[in-house]
């Protein structure tokens, strides 16, 4: 595929690699127009099934098992979401989250332009992510991870043995900081919404039109945090919609934690882009990885939502918690905090009539929630019975069921 980068708001257009417009908007890359259609698309699997829309060819090492997730129909949720619901499920990505998708492309185009040490501005699964794709094809990985990271984080990112760089001082700095450096120095930092990035997340949004086809979702909610996510996804919706794929795009309902809700307050004053939370501002949550008072593609984020008819809420961490126990209890689904946002951003809309009974709702939980077990408290209730009386209980407690 031929890349050529554009901005979505002013439409310049640049061939070099870059990561922001000169008008300061991030910077996309375009998938030449051509028709598009499901039947020939079954092997490889995973993203390379889209190969011809990436601007890499299928690379080696552990790009190769990114994408392929399941859509997964998940009647239990049913009730809460208001309508028909479906589970993209994201934690079937080799490091158990969406970033593979990202890293997948834009480790390997990296390494292609010749870049020999990756790094990233994280302390979550994008750190995660990047790492395990550097060592895939073995490159140098350094990661920005702020002073105080828990230790529990720590031993995820490290397990990949990167170079890890605790940062004092603001931390949501390091994003212009991380762009500087790979201008001066011999390091591709990879940020959020760094364009090879935002190519892998589109295929998150070709593999639900694909599982549904012919038929098509209504609603599709995403966590929200630097908005590169909701990029990826409108991006593969415009492709789709010009190459006559979708006449009409699923609302999109991006879904941010209220501790920190940016692009929540801008989209309900109607403002093109979100003004940034100051410290004061900003509040903690269990939601940490979307928990950003100041998304680098926010505006783009806004835009995504406003062109397909959407939505954006907050949700209380109240809200998220019961959330996780419905995806868990009624979904069979571990998700992490920032992902039970997606049911329970649903929830509130839902509730403003937002969403019809018969509507076809996709929930995209980014991420597994077994890497934050053992992170926070715990209320389990268990007993303990002797083996020998191990039938009697079981008879008492079954045969209330039987009645």
């Amino acid at each position: 595929m031929s890349v050529s980068l554009s901005c979505h708001r002013c439409g310049t257009r640049y061939d070099e690699v870059r990561v922001r417009c000169a008008c300061g908007e991030p910077l996309w890359i375009d998938a030449e127009p051509t028709t598009f259609t499901w039947d020939d698309r079954r092997i490889p699997s995973g993203i390379w099934r889209y190969e011809d829309r990436l601007p890499i060819d299928r690379p080696e090492g552990v790009a190769r098992a990114a994408g392929g997730t399941p859509l997964v129909r998940t009647p239990g949720l049913d009730d809460v979401a208001g309508g028909r619901v479906f589970v993209k499920d994201e934690s079937e990505n080799p490091t158990g989250s969406y970033k593979d998708r990202g890293s997948s492309v834009a480790i390997p185009h990296a390494v292609a332009a010749g870049d020999d040490v990756i790094g990233t501005v994280s302390y979550g699964n994008m750190a995660i992510s990047t790492a395990a794709h550097a060592a895939s094809l073995d490159r140098e990985c350094i990661v920005f991870v702020p002073e105080g990271i828990s230790p529990v984080r720590l031993e995820l990112i490290a397990q990949y043995e990167p170079t890890i760089i605790r940062v004092r001082g603001e931390y949501g700095a390091l994003y212009e900081d991380a762009l500087e450096l790979s201008e001066r120095l011999p390091i591709s930092v990879l940020v959020s919404d760094a364009p090879t990035r935002i190519s892998g997340y589109k295929t998150a949004l070709f593999e639900i039109y694909e599982s549904f086809a012919p038929e098509t979702p209504d609603v599709i909610a995403l966590p929200a945090s630097s908005g590169g996510f909701a990029s990826g996804v409108w991006l593969g919706i415009r492709e789709l919609e010009r190459a006559g794929a979708i006449d009409e795009p699923p609302r999109l309902c991006l879904v941010q934690t209220a501790a920190a809700d940016p692009i929540t307050r801008a989209f309900e004053d109607g403002s093109a882009d979100p003004t940034p939370m100051s410290p004061e501002e900003t509040g903690e949550t269990i939601a940490h990885s979307i928990g950003n008072p100041d998304p680098p593609s926010g505006a783009r984020a806004l835009a995504a939502v406003r062109d397909t008819d959407g939505v954006v809420v907050s949700v209380t961490d109240d809200e998220i918690r019961a959330a996780r126990r419905r995806f868990a209890v009624d979904g069979g689904f571990c998700v992490e905090p920032a992902s039970a946002t997606t049911l329970a951003g649903v929830s509130r809309l839902a509730d403003r009539g937002g969403v019809a009974a018969e509507d076809s709702i996709v929930l995209v939980p980014t991420g597994t929630g077994f890497k934050e077990l053992g992170t926070g408290e715990t209320d389990v209730t268990t007993e303990t019975v002797h083996g020998a009386d191990l039938s009697d209980r079981l008879e008492s407690m079954l045969s209330p069921r039987r009645e």
